[in-house]
């Protein structure tokens, strides 16, 4: 005759305990944030634009429109978002070009 009996696991326990430390979340209820658009205090509404031609450069545009082409940056940086390599641009692009202080009294002119 076969045993049929079954194992009887019906008095079986666990018991799962973490070994990591309890932390307390932190708390971010009263952080605020503010963000400030610098559009009206870089030139807004004001600010001029130029169309590359065939033939331009950053500093051809900078002689031409700062009378020093070594201000080539100026016209770089205020175009990263269109720009990554300031020796490649094309024509059509239309490039922001930002009032800087040409004269050093601190004030874009």
């Amino acid at each position: 005759m076969s045993n049929d009996k079954k194992p009887d696991f019906s008095n079986v326990q666990s018991k799962v305990q973490s070994t990591e430390k309890i932390v307390e979340k932190p708390d971010f209820s009263n952080v605020q944030s503010k963000v400030t658009s610098t559009e009206d205090i870089i030139g807004g509404a004001s600010e001029r634009t130029y169309t590359v031609e065939k033939g331009d450069s950053l500093s051809k545009i900078a002689k031409e429109l700062y009378g020093k082409g070594s201000k080539w940056h100026a016209i770089f940086e205020a175009n990263r978002d269109l720009i990554n390599d300031p020796d490649k641009i094309f024509p059509g692009q239309v490039l922001k070009i930002p009032a800087i202080d040409l004269d050093g009294d601190g004030d874009p002119d």
